[in-house]
């Protein structure tokens, strides 16, 4: 593995994205496509059914990554590179003519469940990152409460603090989170 390679692993996504409008060093859209161009590849399957037109639109993806990173203000990336994989998807299928002819409504179902699947993935993903932005003993409190289902007593037993303070906590810790999350897009296409 390569120093580079080792300085940018400890990189946010966000972090990342920040050096990369400084110096625009190639190597940090590299970093990106380890980290996410398989996912990219899974989308594009399921979106165009074809393994070489997948890996095509993967690489023009990687190709217009550093150009689209410059124009355009990314908080969320991974959501981000998911709603610009859909949309070249789709700009490829169309290109081809045959988008209205050859989605039958079998595979129309299956793509919509492979979408809703990752947009589920993407939300969890953002909802560990928000409650990981809760101050202490918030994140602690919302992890013991809502994830491993304590209960109230038992957080405080676990935590020794009182049970004012643990239902003081888990409501103010809903409320952050709520504001977290608000700022992401994808919260408001939920079903």
């Amino acid at each position: 593995m390569s120093r580079t390679r080792k300085k940018f692993l400890n990189y946010s996504d966000n972090e990342l994205l920040s050096e990369f409008r400084s110096n625009q060093d190639k190597k940090i859209i590299g970093e990106l496509y380890n980290r996410y161009g398989h996912l990219v590849m899974g989308s594009c399957l399921n979106y165009l059914k074809n393994k070489s037109d997948a890996e095509d639109t993967v690489m023009e993806i990687f190709i217009k990554l550093g150009d689209k990173i410059q124009k355009h203000e990314v908080k969320y990336f991974k959501s981000w590179l998911f709603i610009l994989t859909k949309n070249e998807c789709l700009m490829q299928l169309r290109k081809k003519k045959d988008f209205n002819s050859e989605l039958n409504e079998e595979q129309v179902a299956y793509t919509d469940e492979v979408k809703e699947k990752q947009i589920q993935e993407i939300k969890l993903s953002e909802l560990e990152s928000a409650i990981d932005a809760l101050e202490p003993p918030q994140d602690t409190i919302i992890r013991l409460f809502y994830l491993k289902q304590l209960s109230y007593k038992e957080v405080s037993d676990q935590l020794n603090i009182t049970l004012n303070k643990v239902k003081s906590a888990i409501q103010n810790g809903k409320r952050n989170l709520k504001i977290k999350l608000k700022e992401h897009d994808l919260f408001k296409y939920t079903k």
